[in-house]
């Protein structure tokens, strides 16, 4: 395989290896909960219910779907749980939007070429 394609295939890869981390981040209450996470570090499920308009039951299922996509991680302190973001996943989204947005580029430029008869 050349080098070529092996890059492509390893951008491929990282694309649809982060489609878990969309998928998560595809409901406003988990959008906003990463939000909360990534701006005020570790909190409680009750610090998270706090002005979320949702039960601390949906708080809670919406931490594990982020969870199992390995945005956020919570540790038990004696009967509360805390929950933490994990910014390296949202930096592997952004490298797969990268991935995405420059292959648009390419097309769109390809395009241009293309209508302006070149």
């Amino acid at each position: 395989m050349s080098r070529a394609r092996r890059r492509a295939a390893a951008r491929r890869v990282a694309v649809t290896g982060s489609a878990p981390i969309f998928a998560a981040l595809g409901d406003q209450t988990r959008l906003r909960l990463v939000s909360r996470l990534g701006a005020g570090g570790p909190l409680s499920i009750v610090q998270l219910t706090a002005g979320a308009g949702v039960t601390r039951q949906a708080v809670t299922k919406h931490l594990h779907v982020l969870a199992e996509a390995g945005l956020v991680h919570g540790a038990r302190e004696g009967r509360r749980s805390r929950w933490e973001l994990d910014p390296s996943r949202l930096d592997e989204a952004r490298r797969a939007l990268d991935v995405i947005s420059a292959q648009w580029d390419r097309t769109l430029d390809r395009l241009k070429d293309y209508l302006e008869g070149g």
